[in-house]
């Protein structure tokens, strides 16, 4: 198992977000969190990540505990987290966000700067552009590139279809279809219950902070029951 979580209660301030939320990640699956707006998808990757960690339960990455290190420590231990703004430093170039990512990692692996332009064609010719002048796609591009270039063993995707065009979401399901035959395992958090469908191959559903459902994507995308309940605006 690549990740264990396990009841876990994560606070914003007074506001209880997260209530006894406990999943679990196989090595090389791609696993979905889904719910509506403001159901704690983002939060749970937040507290993986170490951004907003939980003030109770159990983490565990590669069977180490990790509720408690910094983010950074979490990153370094092969965590990558691509947030749905993206973080893209403004006023570097695409290619300096890919360097800077890559001069923070100590970790070694298929991942480099070629290779991550092989998988994002378009970046190539956007090299030399500063990130404040990407479009919305090349911007997720370049997130997904940057958090490649640590080489990391598991990624956590916020939003990753969201904004984009249906042409973009496509290349993006074959994407993450590259990016997992390298052995890079993903759990990402989407309302687009049809882009999960055909990239993930679980998913767990989200509502008010807690884990009402969750099974085999295909099962979920054929019960018309819990689409309606929780799943459709």
């Amino acid at each position: 198992m690549i990740l264990e979580v396990s009841q876990i209660d994560t606070y914003y301030g007074t506001s209880h977000i997260l209530q006894d939320v406990s999943l679990y990640v196989k090595e090389g699956e791609v696993v979905a969190l889904l719910g509506r707006n403001g159901v704690g998808k983002t939060t749970t990757l937040r507290s993986i990540i170490g951004l907003s960690p939980p003030s109770r339960g159990s983490i565990r990455f590669l069977g180490k505990e990790i509720c408690g290190p910094p983010a950074y420590e979490i990153a370094r231990m092969g965590v990558a987290y691509v947030p749905d703004d993206y973080r893209i430093f403004p006023d570097l170039t695409a290619e300096e966000n890919l360097e800077i990512a890559r001069r923070l990692s100590s970790r070694k692996g298929y991942w480099n700067q070629a290779r991550v332009l092989e998988l994002f064609p378009a970046l190539g010719d956007r090299l030399e552009s500063k990130g404040i002048n990407l479009s919305g796609g090349e911007k997720k591009m370049l997130a997904v590139g940057r958090a490649l270039m640590a080489n990391p063993s598991l990624m956590l995707l916020d939003e990753p279809s969201e904004g984009l065009a249906p042409l973009i979401v496509a290349n993006l399901i074959e994407v993450l279809g590259k990016i997992r035959e390298q052995n890079v395992t993903i759990l990402l958090a989407d309302q687009n219950l049809k882009f999960c469908r055909k990239v993930c191959t679980r998913g767990y559903i989200l509502e008010k902070g807690v884990v009402r459902h969750e099974g085999e994507m295909e099962a979920i995308w054929n019960d018309e029951e819990i689409i309606r309940k929780y799943l459709v605006v």
